[in-house]
C-alpha cells in the first residue's frame, strides 16, 4: 500500500471505475495515511501547499477551511521542525504523549484482543503486512490506508458496506478524542491542522455512512 504503512493489497481493482467523489475520499485518506505513518518531507509540503483550493471554495464548509488551514500551514512549515513536531508528540522517548494506536481508544482493557480481530479481518480482505514497518495494525495510519484500499474497490452496495463496517468498528469509535487530544497538545502547530482536516472528513463520512 501507499504511504510506507504495514499492509499491502493483493488483486486491488483500482481507481478507474471510481465516482469523482470517491476518488476524492480514495485521495485523502491515502494522504491521511502518509501524515500519520511520519512527518512530510519538503516535497510533501509543497505539494500540500499548492493545494490549497483543492475542495473548492464551498463556504461553512469545515472540510474546505481546515484545508485550506492546513494547505497554508504546510507552505510556511520547516520538514525540519514538523518533524521534531511529529516525533515529540507521537513517538516520544518510552511512551508517546499521544498514541495514534486507535484500539486504546476503544476500551480500557483487552487492547490485544482488538488488534488480533483487527489482524484476522485485514487477512479476509486480502490485506497482509509488507516491508520493514512492524507497526501494529490499530495504527491510524494503518486504518487510513485500510480505508483507501475499500473505496478504491468500488462503489457498489457490497463495497460501501465493507466501509461502513471497517470505519464504524476501528475509526468512529476512537478518532473524536483522538482529534481532540492532538490539537489541545499541538495548538498552533502543523498537525494541529493534520487533525482539524481528519476531523472534518471523518465527520463527513460518519454522516454518510449513517444513509448507506
Amino acid at each position: 500500500m501507499n504511504a510506507g504503512t504495514s499492509t499491502d493489497a493483493r488483486g486491488e481493482t483500482g481507481s478507474g471505475a471510481l465516482t469523482a467523489e470517491d476518488l476524492g475520499r480514495e485521495q485523502l485518506y491515502a494522504v491521511l495515511a502518509r501524515l500519520w505513518y511520519d512527518a512530510p518531507d519538503r516535497g510533501l509540503l509543497e505539494a500540500l501547499a499548492r493545494s490549497e483550493g483543492l475542495f473548492g471554495d464551498a463556504p461553512g464548509s469545515a472540510l474546505v477551511e481546515s484545508w485550506r488551514e492546513l494547505a497554508r500551514a504546510a507552505a510556511v512549515a520547516d520538514p525540519v521542525a514538523v518533524k521534531t513536531e511529529y516525533d515529540d508528540a507521537f513517538v516520544g522517548v518510552g511512551r508517546a504523549p499521544i498514541t495514534l494506536y486507535c484500539s486504546t481508544y476503544l476500551t480500557p482493557s483487552g487492547r490485544e484482543r482488538i488488534v488480533a480481530a483487527l489482524r484476522d479481518e485485514l487477512r479476509d480482505l486480502g490485506l497482509a503486512r509488507t516491508g520493514p514497518s512492524h507497526e501494529p495494525e490499530d495504527h491510524l495510519a494503518v486504518l487510513c490506508e485500510v480505508m483507501r484500499h475499500l473505496v478504491a474497490a468500488g462503489s457498489d452496495e457490497a463495497a460501501l458496506s465493507a466501509q461502513k463496517r471497517f470505519f464504524l468498528r476501528y475509526i468512529h469509535p476512537a478518532y473524536i478524542q483522538l482529534t481532540e487530544e492532538i490539537r489541545n497538545a499541538a495548538a498552533g502547530q502543523f498537525y494541529s491542522e493534520v487533525a482539524r482536516v481528519m476531523k472534518a472528513f471523518f465527520d463527513v463520512e460518519s454522516e454518510s455512512f449513517q444513509m448507506v
